[in-house]
């Protein structure tokens, strides 16, 4: 342990649980957090830059999932196309993904080759290949992703489709994808400024968790890492704050899909809200599986879905609760959320029973064990937890929080964010339908 290094020792919850790590900052202002654990020879290297799709201008979308893509082009020192297969060559696997809110690269590789996935990434952050050859080819990747992903795919618009009802202020509204007509105007120059604006390590974190060594892993660190020039000290994050809906939109979506499907989406507050840990519980006891109220109920005994989900989109500055079910065949759309909005008043009304909750408890336990029994897992957790809750720490405190969840927490939520007059509400119909109301 070094006296440059300014450490922050995980402080243990419970010492068999505890998260353990090293983090800090270098001057440029890239935060670095360390986990070591020597169990397994791998390491999981991650890059998160704090910019989504909500950091865009109204006309110019897709810039952040573009640079996603962008930037597995090459490096002035890595050339074109040969990024992936230098990972690939070592034994490692690499991705990248883009939100609302950030931008996560990530390589896993043989804990030998650990200075090889800082290189790259300190490459990928010092010295990318912008230029129209890169642009040009990324712009028809991206074409064809959208095609596949969201056009041809059925079902594939939803999310889409009810974030732009759902948000009509906040950026939130566009999806992350983009649109490829601002990709098609957008000129060189654009790209590079918007890269110069948030890829920089002020705007980053870097962490490293597996079988690593601290004074070695910061000195990898060190020498890649700390004569990138620091980016600018303001970066644009919306400040505009999504006003509460009072009237219910509804919509019909004809899609190219042979069964019909009901979607409902609630506005959620801030995902550092304290509430959204009993929602999260509330998304579990509703569609958590087969034993959950509405799989049991809607999918079971009714027959009237196929399937159902109920997902919580956690977002920095407010997400939705989205929920969708897959009629049964013969089963009308109006049917079918009739009996969600049933049971969903039944939860607003008699809440959850002691047993369904001690259930509940133990399914969430084991979701965020789950989650942190992989590099890759702790990795992203721990980035995550230093962004948007101030401290890597949290990994170590979120179970407490679920833990501090009550049975009358979760009926409480479902009273306040389930506003029947507020959310959006899209039917899901096939084509031919459209052709016949025509």
């Amino acid at each position: 342990m070094t006296a440059a290094l300014c450490l922050l020792l995980s402080v243990a919850v419970s010492a068999q649980n505890a998260i353990q790590f090293k983090e800090f900052t270098l001057d440029n202002g890239l935060h670095v957090i360390m986990h070591q654990d020597n169990a397994t020879p791998i390491v999981a290297t991650s890059v998160l830059y704090h910019v989504g799709s909500k950091n865009e201008q109204p006309d110019r979308t897709g810039f952040a999932h573009f640079f996603e893509h962008l930037l597995f082009e090459g490096t002035e020192n890595i050339p074109r196309g040969e990024y992936m297969n230098k990972i690939q060559a070592i034994g490692g696997t690499l991705n990248a993904f883009t939100s609302n809110d950030i931008t996560y690269y990530y390589e896993i590789v043989p804990s030998h080759h650990l200075k090889t996935a800082l290189y790259m990434e300190s490459e990928r952050m010092l010295h990318p290949k912008i230029d129209q050859i890169g642009v040009d080819t990324q712009r028809e990747v991206i074409k064809e992703e959208k095609r596949q992903s969201y056009d041809n795919r059925p079902y594939g618009t939803i999310l889409p489709e009810t974030m732009k009802r759902a948000f009509l202020e906040h950026p939130y509204q566009w999806p992350v994808i983009g649109s490829m007509e601002h990709l098609d105007l957008a000129q060189l120059q654009e790209f590079m400024d918007f890269h110069k604006a948030y890829y920089v390590p002020n705007n980053a974190v870097l962490t490293i968790a597996g079988d690593i060594d601290y004074a070695q892993t910061e000195e990898w660190v060190r020498l890649y890492f700390a004569d990138i020039p620091k980016g600018p000290s303001d970066f644009y994050r919306p400040s505009v704050k999504e006003p509460k809906k009072t009237t219910e939109t509804r919509d019909i979506i004809y899609d190219n899909i042979q069964i019909p499907a009901v979607i409902q989406a609630y506005n959620l507050p801030a995902k550092t809200h304290p509430d959204s840990y009993a929602l999260d519980m509330l998304s579990t006891y509703l569609t958590g599986g087969n034993s959950s109220l509405m799989t049991k109920e809607l999918v079971d005994k009714q027959q009237k879905a196929l399937a159902v989900a109920a997902i919580p989109l956690d977002l920095e500055d407010g997400g939705v609760f989205l929920m969708y079910g897959i009629t049964n065949m013969g089963v009308a759309p109006e049917d079918l959320e009739k009996e969600i909005d049933k049971l969903l008043v039944q939860v607003q009304q008699n809440g959850i029973s002691e047993k369904d909750f001690q259930k509940l408890q133990n399914i969430t336990e084991n979701n965020l064990v789950s989650r942190n029994s992989s590099m890759a897992g702790i990795a992203q957790a721990l980035s995550d937890a230093h962004v948007f809750r101030g401290s890597a720490n949290y990994v170590n405190k979120e179970l407490d929080y679920f833990r501090k969840v009550t049975r009358e927490d979760i009926q409480r939520v479902a009273n306040e964010y389930f506003n029947l007059e507020g959310r959006v509400v899209l039917y899901y119909l096939p084509k031919a339908n459209q052709n016949a109301a025509d």
